[in-house]
């Protein structure tokens, strides 16, 4: 086919159904790898269930170890498996960004191009952070509230794998959502929905929301945890605010 000569929507599908499938190769090869190294990767996913974690020992709290426990016959092998796809799926990410990107981007002129890897790499770099903060912090915090809580020392907590595994899988996906805001922000100013202005305007209704979502993110009576979550969400609305102006500007 000559370059002059436009591809049709089947050419376009084949296309498409090439990258998914490379996309999913790749996944399926990196999740592969992160279930054979499984000590290793569940070293790492226990790890903040006991006192031991960095973030503790930068936190000096008291000692303290979660014992968790299996019930299913199939459960272990299964929060293998989830926790293995998982780790695949976000080591793969950057390929598949790249894949998807490269489908779209001969459609797009170059400054939209430009544009949109910015938004594309900025997304991806965002979402990981969250998902680091809630590792090294919000979950730390979370699991260990919740899994030596007692409404009396005659109910003793047992905690399941999949209850543990599931809560940090399901916060780390939340967090990285929290941190597409700037990203977010940035698109619904560049389409001139938002401006700093108004941001700055309703930063006190912003606050009590950010307050709301840090509560239920970590459910905790402890006023001293509650504001370590709301700090980082707070300035991702000020940096929010930051990239709407400089968008804006530009605009």
């Amino acid at each position: 086919m000559s370059n002059s000569e436009p591809a049709t929507f089947w050419q376009h599908l084949d296309v498409l159904r090439w990258v998914i499938l490379r996309s999913l190769g790749v996944a399926v090869v990196f999740g592969v790898a992160a279930f054979c190294f499984k000590d290793w990767l569940f070293a790492v996913v226990l790890a903040p269930r006991t006192s031991h974690f960095i973030t503790f020992q930068w936190l000096g709290v008291e000692p303290f170890s979660i014992h968790l426990m299996n019930t299913g016959l199939t459960e272990q092998f299964m929060t293998h498996m989830r926790v293995a796809m998982y780790a695949g799926l976000l080591c793969a990410a950057p390929y598949i960004i790249f894949e998807l990107f490269r489908f779209v981007s001969p459609g797009l002129y170059k400054n939209e191009r430009r544009a949109g890897m910015w938004l594309v790499s900025s997304g991806y770099l965002m979402f990981m952070l969250g998902t680091l903060l809630n590792y090294f912090l919000i979950f730390p915090l979370t699991v260990r509230f919740l899994g030596t809580y007692q409404v009396s020392e005659e109910v003793e907590n047992m905690l399941t794998l999949q209850s543990y595994t599931d809560t940090l899988i399901s916060m780390s996906l939340v967090m990285g959502i929290i941190f597409e805001l700037p990203v977010v922000c940035a698109i619904l100013g560049r389409l001139g929905f938002i401006s700093s202005t108004l941001m700055t305007r309703y930063r006190r209704h912003a606050i009590v929301a950010i307050l709301i979502v840090a509560a239920i993110i970590t459910p905790t009576t402890d006023v001293f945890t509650l504001l370590i979550v709301s700090l980082p969400i707070w300035l991702l609305y000020e940096l929010s605010i930051l990239v709407v102006k400089l968008i804006r500007r530009d605009y």
